[in-house]
């Protein structure tokens, strides 16, 4: 049984606009919510997932923090991917 959370940049370019900032959380390979900076929210895919998502979308701050991650971390490394090839 293993709980993990793996956070990845969906890109085209390396403009901000083209840049989509996904956090998905697993329970025993199982992925339960997931976070989307293009819909701006956390959805479930399970009904503890779905409870999860609710609590986490009422926390304000958090969820600013969670969409302010497509700046903050997507796209300083996107610009080293687009460099790099």
């Amino acid at each position: 049984f293993r709980h993990y959370t793996v956070d990845r940049c969906d890109f085209n370019s390396s403009e901000l606009n083209d840049i989509e900032f996904i956090r998905s959380t697993f329970y025993n390979k199982l992925e339960y919510a997931r976070f989307s900076s293009s819909l701006g929210k956390f959805v479930g895919y399970t009904e503890w997932g779905i409870k999860q998502a609710n609590y986490w979308n009422s926390l304000t701050s958090y969820l600013q923090q969670m969409k302010a991650s497509r700046e903050t971390y997507c796209l300083n490394n996107v610009g080293i991917d687009y460099q790099a090839a």
